[in-house]
């Protein structure tokens, strides 16, 4: 069969045919048939989609609005379809609004902004209508009413997927009675076989919005998430892009649109955490990068033969011989004062001196004198040796291959030679010499790449080695040694219409240090709240949380929160439950390629005293392990924001996140296990010791002996004891430990009310029993006690508490 391609290639005119074919397309109908891309890749994800897009929105809008959010999600079974309701309380839409939010694929107000939220692309709910609309044929309804409104909005529309544009097919205003919020309800093709995960999704996103009410009603199941807390999210403040986030295009784009004139203005204006410090050393890296730094070298003493005086004296011609010879004496006097001198510093030298000579002598340096002068001085500081004279026929390079000698000395181990540090320097001499800048005046790398020839030819011709390190630490020598030119950077026009000059501002911006990005602009959940949300969910014996102080990734600030909950009804076969969230939203799907489960996987768990066959994985036993992360743009692998990427500034916070929870869990456990090795001691001591006292009181004919007493001695225990004479009541606290107890103890007494003879405690009446509270803290090896009266028929129950139960004996 004859191919399309083929046939074209027989005629003329294929460009043109081609070109009749060819039409930009919406993204609206991109998505109709990629909408895998988008989470909608079956009918039992694609409900599950539909309900994460609606409810993120809902609780975006109450958050925005200082609303704590009450969301209501109904799926009802219609006929061969499934009908999703989600309302909420939020401050609702404007009528002219609706039909873009709900209508029209990339429309928002989150995408430019830099700071949390839930979704940014405004692909979301609309994507979640487009999909209605494809499996079922029928509209969204979406009502609406905003805070203060008399009447709701009704619409029922679908996506003209040709042009991304809402088609309204009805438009009314009804009553409703809600004061305030949206409802929207849409039919699609589904089925409920992703019913855990719809579940895990409604659960998790209670887990870690502790401030929301949250009710899922379903053909099969009723499930309603109270809120723990009416602490709303902390508000989020849009920030500047930082200095480490651009990329070269985007850099271009800014200076093509910025109204600074100058870099400093640029960088000051545009970016976050630039201010006239931090601007200063990213122009000084870009000058490094822009125009290269200037090689300084020692220059010659006035007293010696090839001194810089005659040099001078010969390259300023007609300003009297007084005035000529005292502007070369002073320029080299001056320079005694020199340790190294680079070219513009030499010139700025020659500059100052004459003019102090113009002024006394009343002659003119013009510009072009000076140069020559400049020129000559510095000819004379590279090219003379020690003692030589500059028009003998001495080596040209001396006083460089010695300056370059004392550089490679200092920096290379004593394990090279005299020989091989020689053939270095002499090599690298004539390379400054001989460089196309008279000014010596050398970027990094060019240094680099005359480092590594000289290096090179050192191995090849000395039979020495001088391996990468060594090469290194010459470049950053010899760079440290030339000096930073003074010119001013190009103004923002000219780096915006240069390509590599911007990439060497982009390049000098990076490497800079540059405080990290503000983190208002981040609305973490916090330890405490954590704790709280993992604790309404999950019936647990302990719980921890850590939130970490925020990192940077690309530019854009992010903080990593992890939470543990550990035992009690958590299911304790199999292995441990892993939540992951990115801005308050859960992950429910592809958890295998997510940056959260690779960390989780490859910590050692074993060291947290957690059963993980192999030493890696995930653990087993009865945990739950949430992680979290908030960013103002959380690097997705997809556009269905199912999953992390493996960014290593992300892996690297969510590992420690998670180890600090750890941490505490170990404690916990270790404590848990060592209460379990004391009370199986008691418990065999209990069992020993009454034997034993039974068989000592028959053979000394001895009254029984006291086996509470005894075995809070043997076991170190705070022995709480209670003693009656008459009617007075005596509460002995004897600390057999180590360490001070702090305890509690709560006397309940019926039948005679109890009158207080000292110690610092309180007396409560309730329903005719007395409560006798004190609190006291007893040193090791002390004891404490309280007086009360009592009557004889009075009755006692006693609770401590502050401790342990496996540190305390009661003999009460």
């Amino acid at each position: 069969m004859t191919s399309y391609q083929s046939q074209l290639g027989e005629g003329e005119g294929i460009a043109e045919e081609l070109a009749e074919s060819q039409r930009s397309i919406s993204i609206a109908e991109f998505f109709e048939k990629n909408k895998h891309m988008l989470g909608f890749d079956s009918g039992a994800r694609g409900l599950v989609t539909a309900v994460k897009e609606a409810v993120d929105n809902a609780l975006d809008a109450c958050e925005e609005a200082g609303i704590a959010p009450d969301i209501y999600v109904e799926i009802q079974e219609a006929g061969d379809y499934y009908r999703l309701i989600v309302e909420d309380n939020g401050p609702g839409i404007t009528k002219e609004q609706i039909p873009k939010v709900f209508g029209k694929l990339l429309y928002g107000s989150r995408f430019h902004a830099r700071e949390q939220s839930r979704g940014q692309q405004g692909i979301g709910i609309s994507a979640a209508v487009l999909y209605s609309q494809l499996t079922s044929g029928k509209p969204a309804k979406i009502t609406s009413r905003t805070k203060g409104g008399v009447d709701a909005e009704y619409f029922e529309l679908i996506i003209d997927t040709d042009t991304n544009e809402p088609e309204i097919d009805v438009e009314e205003t009804t009553t409703w009675e809600r004061p305030h919020g949206t409802r929207i309800e849409m039919e699609m093709e589904a089925n409920m076989r992703a019913r855990n995960q719809l579940h895990d999704y409604i659960k998790h996103t209670a887990v870690v919005n502790p401030h929301a009410r949250i009710e899922l009603r379903e053909p099969s199941e009723h499930m309603k998430y109270e809120r723990v807390t009416d602490q709303l999210p902390a508000e989020t403040e849009e920030i500047r892009p930082h200095p480490h986030g651009v990329e070269l295009g985007t850099l271009i784009k800014m200076l093509d649109a910025t109204d600074s004139y100058s870099v400093s203005g640029f960088l000051q204006n545009e970016f976050t955490r630039v201010g006239g410090k931090t601007s200063d050393s990213v122009i000084d890296n870009f000058r490094d990068r822009h125009f290269g730094r200037e090689m300084s070298w020692t220059p010659p003493k006035s007293h010696e033969p090839a001194d810089v005086a005659r040099a001078l004296d010969a390259a300023v011609a007609n300003k009297g011989a007084e005035a000529t010879a005292e502007f070369a004496d002073r320029v080299a006097d001056a320079l005694d004062g020199y340790d190294r001198v680079a070219h513009h510093e030499l010139c700025d030298l020659v500059d100052d001196v004459a003019d102090d000579i113009e002024d006394k002598h009343d002659v003119t340096f013009g510009s072009t004198v000076r140069e020559n002068a400049c020129e000559a001085g510095w000819a004379a500081i590279v090219g003379a040796g020690d003692g030589v004279a500059v028009d003998d026929d001495a080596d040209e390079y001396e006083q460089l291959r010695s300056d370059l000698y004392a550089v490679v000395d200092e920096v290379t181990t004593t394990q090279k030679d005299d020989a091989t540090i020689q053939g270095i320097a002499d090599r690298l001499a004539p390379k400054f010499g001989d460089s196309d800048d008279a000014r010596h005046r050398l970027t990094r790398d060019e240094v680099r790449e005359f480092v590594r020839r000289a290096a090179d030819a050192t191995e090849e011709y000395d039979d020495a080695t001088f391996g990468e390190t060594a090469r290194e630490n010459v470049v950053e020598a010899v760079w440290e040694r030339a000096r930073r030119v003074p010119d001013d950077p190009p103004n923002v026009t000219e780096i915006a219409g240069d390509r590599d000059a911007s990439s060497e501002l982009l390049e000098a911006m990076r490497e800079t240090d540059i405080i990290a990005p503000p983190t208002d602009c981040l609305s973490p959940i916090e330890s405490d709240l954590i704790e709280e949300g993992l604790r309404k969910e999950y019936d647990a014996d302990f719980y921890a949380a850590s939130t970490r102080d925020a990192s940077v990734h690309g530019g854009d600030p992010f903080i990593v929160e992890a939470g543990l909950a550990y035992g009690g009804d958590v299911e304790a076969e199999g292995k441990a439950e892993v939540m992951r969230f990115a801005n308050r939203v859960p992950l429910v799907y592809q958890r295998g390629a997510c940056a959260t489960t690779d960390v989780v996987k490859q910590i050692n768990w074993r060291n947290y005293n957690l059963d993980q066959p192999g030493g890696s994985g995930i653990p087993n036993g009865p945990v739950v392990i949430m992680v979290h992360v908030a960013s103002t743009n959380v690097p997705f692998t997809s556009e269905s924001k199912d999953a992390v990427a493996n960014v290593p500034e992300l892996e690297s916070e969510i590992e420690l996140a998670m180890r600090e929870a750890a941490r505490e869990l170990k404690s916990f456990l270790k404590k848990r296990r060592s209460m379990q090795q004391r009370r199986e001691k008691q418990d065999k001591l209990a069992t020993i010791l009454p034997e034993m006292a039974e068989k000592l009181s028959a053979v000394t004919d001895n009254d029984d002996l006291d086996i509470d007493d005894t075995l809070a001695r043997i076991m170190n225990n705070v022995l709480v004891e209670r003693q009656r004479d008459g009617d007075t009541v005596r509460l002995v606290v004897e600390n057999n430990s180590d360490r001070a107890a702090d305890v509690e103890i709560t006397d309940i007494v019926a039948g005679s009310e109890p009158v207080l003879a000292n110690g610092d405690a309180s007396v409560v009446e309730m329903d005719g029993e007395w409560f006798v509270k004190w609190s006291t803290s007893v040193s090791a090896g002390d004891e404490a006690t309280l007086e009360y009266d009592a009557g004889a028929d009075a009755e006692f129950d006693i609770s401590v508490e502050g401790l342990e139960d496996e540190r305390v004996t009661i003999d009460a």
